[in-house]
């Protein structure tokens, strides 16, 4: 038998979603039958329902072979040197500044070096992330690697699922300054169309789905000009990616410092593009997130 407590974070968590995340090497089919067996307790009690819900504090108790749950292993962000710049902290979220050229998630050829692992990295020195939990501190959505900007993380499950739903919902909208080459024309526009996979890591926006492309939205208004160069705020609608690069290449006017969209060649840096804005405007309740209703987060100047 083995024992375990919910942890904070996984409050409200589903039984069956928890057992999934306990019984690494058992298949679904394992994972039902031990319910139907009433192999799972609950707090005492036998629960055969894995729809239900649990509580931080229930006492899980699990009649199940050995062999079902796998050998654990130290995760790579507990060894990650990234340190996050925070711009917003309490409980529930956090609100982080990531730099150009550092990934926001890990990536397979090098594991323990992102925003994220950094994250989870400072919450456990901190006593703030339950290693036995089933959900670790998390991203609640990416920019790309070269991107820098704002990026929203969740301490907890509860936290997560609600900004997922209100990010999908538009009631957090996310704001982007970039430098574009040329002059935009109109100076500010609703643009529609769809965004296709054209190559490696490359995407092409056009107003028409002849190529199966994915439904795509933002608009834009240019708020400065400099000499052959103007800087325009975007706001996006949908999350494809590379969509605003591969906009603004579609419009003649590729993000200053983006190559691989047609930007002219220079010197070092990153594509000028940053995550700088993000508004929450909630139309529904917030749940544990109401408080932030009517807040913004901002990053550096324009």
């Amino acid at each position: 038998m083995k024992k375990y407590e919910i942890a904070k974070s996984d409050n409200g968590i589903r039984l069956d979603k928890l057992l999934f995340k306990l019984m690494l090497d058992a298949p679904s089919s394992v994972v039902y039958k031990s319910l139907r067996k009433k192999r799972v307790k609950v707090n005492g009690k036998r629960v055969t329902d894995g729809s239900a819900r649990l509580s931080a504090g229930d006492r899980l108790e699990l009649y199940i072979n050995d062999e079902f749950f796998g050998e654990t292993k130290a995760p790579a962000w507990e060894s990650c040197a990234v340190t996050p710049e925070f711009v917003y902290e309490d409980e529930n979220i956090a609100a982080m500044f990531k730099p150009s050229g550092l990934p926001s998630q890990d990536m397979p050829e090098r594991p323990g070096y992102s925003l994220e692992s950094g994250f989870r990295k400072i919450l456990l020195g901190r006593g703030e992330l339950e290693p036995c939990g089933a959900y670790i501190p998390s991203l609640c959505h990416r920019i790309d690697r070269n991107t820098s900007g704002l990026v929203l993380a969740a301490k907890n499950r509860e936290a997560h699922e609600i900004i997922a739903d209100k990010i999908k919902s538009k009631e957090i909208r996310k704001f982007y300054i970039c430098r574009v080459e040329g002059e935009l024309k109109p100076k500010s526009a609703d643009i529609r169309g769809y965004i296709t996979k054209v190559g490696q890591n490359r995407f092409k926006f056009s107003k028409s789905d002849a190529d199966g492309g994915k439904a795509a939205a933002l608009s834009y208004r240019v708020i400065g000009k400099e000499r052959g160069s103007n800087l325009v705020e975007v706001e996006l609608y949908s999350g494809r990616t590379h969509q605003i690069r591969a906009v603004m290449a579609y419009l003649g006017c590729p993000i200053a410092g983006d190559i691989k969209y047609g930007a002219k060649r220079r010197e070092g840096g990153y594509q000028e593009l940053r995550a700088h804005k993000i508004k929450f405007e909630f139309k529904s309740d917030g749940g544990i997130l109401e408080y932030l209703n009517g807040r913004e987060f901002e990053y550096g100047e324009h």
